[in-house]
Formats: C-alpha cells, sequence, structure tokens
C-alpha cells in the first residue's frame, strides 16, 4: 500500500535537544502493507544475556508527569504533515495512570488558546523523546502498548539518528518501529527512511492481526532487533519483516551509529486523514513499558554441518518466504548462521527453518519462512546429534544421502543414518 504521506517535521521546543529550536525530521512513512496474519504468536527470541540499558516501567502516582530524567516533552502543532494537536508540556496530555502506565492523551479542546498552523488548535495531545537523555545504537528496543482507535487517530513508536542537529532529515536516519492510523484497525506497520527513500519512499511493511482483531483491543509488543546492517520488526514476538542494505537498491544505510526514542500520538495528517463525525473523544495511547536492551535478537549463532561436512545452507542467502535449505560448502555466511531458539525455533537471516505447508510425510521439504509459532517450525536437537520436528516425529535429512552442494534438505523417518546426523555449534 503506498500513502500520500508527507515528512514529519520534529517540533522540538527545548533548546537540550542538539541545542535546536523546531528542528525538521520526519516519521511519515510510505510502507508496503504485506501484511503477515500468522495463526499463532511465537516468542521470537533465542535466550541470551541481555543487559538492559534504558527501561522505563511508568511506576508513579497517578497524574504525575514522566521521569525528566529519561524524557523531554515536545510543544507545538506540525505544519508538514498538516497534523491537528498541539502538543502540550507537563502532564496535560501525558501523565501515568498510578497503575504502571503512562497514558498520552489526545483531547478536542483548547484550553489555553493555542495556535496552530491552521489558526486556533482544534486538539491537544502529547510527545516526548529521549534525545539528550538517552540513545542507543543496536539492540532490542521494544514497548508493550495499547493503541487508541478511531478516524485520525496516529500514535507512533520510534526512533531518530542522535546526529539530525548536524546532517538533517532524512541523512539522520529514522526507525519506525510501530505507527498506527485509525483507519486500518488491525495493522500496523514499520519503516526505514533515509536518504532517498524517505517520507512516502519510506522502506517497510505492515502486520495485520489475525481475524480481523483490532490493536486497540488488547496490549501487543513492538519491538526491533537491530544489529550491524540489519533491523527486523516483531509484534508480540512474531517477526514480520527484515531490512538490510540489500533492500535499499544502492542506497545509503544509514543506521549503524546511535539513534534516540520518541513516543507520540498524533491527530489527523495526511495519512491518517483527519478525525470525523465517528470519531469519539479522549483517545488514549497507554504504554506499559519501554525497554532497551543490548540483546539485538539477532545473535551471531553458529554452523550447522551435516554429512560430507558441509554445512546447512540458505540458498543464495535469500530470506524471502520459501528459500531453499541446503547443504553447501562451509563459508562463514550469514545464510550458514543459524541459532537454536529456546522457543523450539531453529533461525538464519531472521527467519526460521520451516516445514513446507506443515507436511509430515517423507520427503516434506524444508525452507526459510517467517517466525509463526507452528509446529512445522518447532525443532528438538538431542544428545544423538538428530534434528527432529516433533509433530512429524520424524528426522532433518540430506536427500539421497548426497553431500553434493545444493542438495536440498527434507524431513524423513528418523533411521540414524549420516545424512541425518548433524553438529550444532551453539
Amino acid at each position: 500500500m503506498d500513502s500520500p504521506r508527507l515528512p514529519r517535521r520534529l517540533l522540538l521546543s527545548l533548546v537540550s535537544v542538539l541545542a535546536l529550536v523546531s528542528l525538521s525530521t520526519g516519521l511519515a512513512q510510505g510502507t508496503s502493507a504485506s501484511a503477515a496474519s500468522p495463526a499463532a504468536k511465537s516468542t521470537a527470541r533465542p535466550a541470551t544475556a541481555a543487559a538492559v540499558t534504558f527501561s522505563d516501567e511508568f511506576d508513579g502516582p497517578a497524574g504525575s508527569a514522566v521521569n525528566g530524567g529519561k524524557w523531554q516533552i515536545e510543544t507545538g502543532d506540525n505544519v508538514n504533515n498538516h497534523e491537528r494537536q498541539y502538543y502540550t508540556a507537563g502532564n496535560s496530555n501525558a501523565a501515568l495512570d498510578g497503575q504502571g502506565h503512562l497514558v498520552i492523551t489526545a483531547r478536542r479542546e483548547n484550553p489555553a488558546n493555542y495556535q496552530c498552523w491552521y489558526g486556533r488548535c482544534e486538539y491537544t495531545s502529547a510527545r516526548l523523546n529521549t534525545s539528550g537523555k538517552f540513545t542507543t545504537t543496536y539492540g532490542r528496543v521494544e514497548a508493550r502498548m495499547k493503541v487508541p482507535r478511531g478516524q485520525g487517530m496516529w500514535p507512533a513508536f520510534w526512533m531518530l539518528g542522535n546526529d539530525i542537529g548536524q546532517v538533517g532529515w532524512p541523512n539522520s536516519g529514522e526507525i519506525d518501529i510501530m505507527e498506527n492510523v485509525g483507519f486500518e484497525p488491525s495493522t500496523v506497520h514499520g519503516t526505514l527512511h533515509g536518504p532517498g527513500y524517505s517520507g512516502s519512499g519510506g522502506i517497510g511493511a505492515g502486520y495485520s492481526l489475525p481475524g480481523g482483531q483490532a490493536f486497540a483491543d488488547a496490549y501487543h509488543t513492538f519491538a526491533i532487533d537491530w544489529s550491524p546492517n540489519a533491523i527486523s520488526w516483531s509484534v508480540d514476538g512474531t517477526v514480520y519483516q527484515r531490512r538490510t542494505p540489500a533492500d535499499l537498491g544502492g542506497r545509503q544505510w544509514v543506521f549503524n551509529k546511535p539513534f534516540f526514542v520518541i513516543l507520540n500520538l498524533a491527530v489527523g495528517g495526511y495519512w491518517p486523514g483527519d478525525p470525523d463525525g465517528s470519531t469519539s473523544f479522549p483517545q488514549q495511547l497507554l504504554v506499559d513499558y519501554v525497554r532497551v536492551s543490548t540483546d539485538s535478537g539477532q545473535p551471531s549463532g553458529g554452523a550447522i554441518t551435516g554429512v560430507g561436512g558441509k554445512c546447512v545452507d540458505v540458498a543464495g542467502a535469500n530470506n524471502a518466504n520459501g528459500t531453499p535449505v541446503q547443504l553447501y560448502d562451509c563459508n562463514g555466511s550469514g545464510a550458514q548462521q543459524w541459532t537454536v531458539g529456546s522457543d523450539g525455533t531453529i533461525r538464519a537471516l531472521g527467519k526460521c527453518l520451516d516445514v513446507a505447508s506443515g507436511g509430515t510425510a517423507d520427503g516434506t521439504l524444508v525452507q526459510l519462512w517467517d517466525c509463526n509459532g507452528s509446529a512445522a517450525q518447532q525443532w528438538a536437537v538431542p544428545a544423538a546429534r538428530d534434528i527432529v520436528n516433533p509433530q512429524a516425529n520424524k528426522c532433518l535429512d540430506a536427500t539421497g544421502g548426497s553431500s553434493a552442494n545444493g542438495t536440498r534438505l527434507q524431513i524423513w523417518t528418523c533411521t540414524g543414518a549420516a545424512n541425518q546426523k548433524w553438529t550444532v555449534t551453539r
């Protein structure tokens, strides 16, 4: 889905943000809504040691403002996106609820005669960021949130390059971890913006809940797992897209540097459209927590070797759904780096080792596929050096007992033969 969206202007009213006022940037993006609808969610990350570098659990008395040591509040309007709200200071529109949540509230009001680009402002809301307080390069960045509902609502959880004051937007880079617009209640978007791929040309994807569920009905966890030259997006642990420099068509990857975090609830704009008679106010973005850890969710993993000393390999290093998994000469590439997760998955290139179509018959091929928590992606690795799919009760097998490059892998009744024995590097 291409959306007629323009860059968002970062209207920072506090001089502590790189000593700049009314700094320009962008959040709006043009994403392709290639939305996955997995039948079951996956606890997508393997158990790895992680150091928490930033955490706000939003504990505190009801009505209190956010922790000023972690966040600063932006004020003003936003003409570039034609948003309708005025971002207020203090705890007027961003306050704790006394139950461990931050509540960002959008109201149809103007208590202080705020002036917006279109005249007297019609709405108030809040926007906060960690610039000057906290930045991170790589790791897992996540928030558990419940979004608002209604035409014109535009909640977002995103990041900007900390060098925006020096290089401007979009050269600074922007990582949109989660955006939702009210007319798509079942879908969220994750997007990258950078030089030559910004605004409506941002590179990203959408993720949709199955069965027409709305994100506003419950809390969901939105995250990126970020490592050098790779970013994966997930919802409730299910990875729905992975981006690398290969996706940029030769354009510059600007995401190997410090970024800061932003939360906001916009009202109206080019992308969501303005509220209408169906939109009720107030609307609230509820945030249970924001956490950043050194665990990128993409550990380097290791090789899985089999018959003939060959490595389990993703054909062509292609992470598209359905890519064959094969044997190939070991070469140390990312296509041969596999992580055995505590959730029973085996992962490479941000996706899961998958039995095609959930088959259980001898000869069913295995492939790379979006992690979806299904039984087709569950594997046991016992001491006997088998790799077993419990649903089929069958072993990972090199077809025909061959060790030739390009030999496809499949499941087959476990026989104990050499073409079913694997050495897993953990």
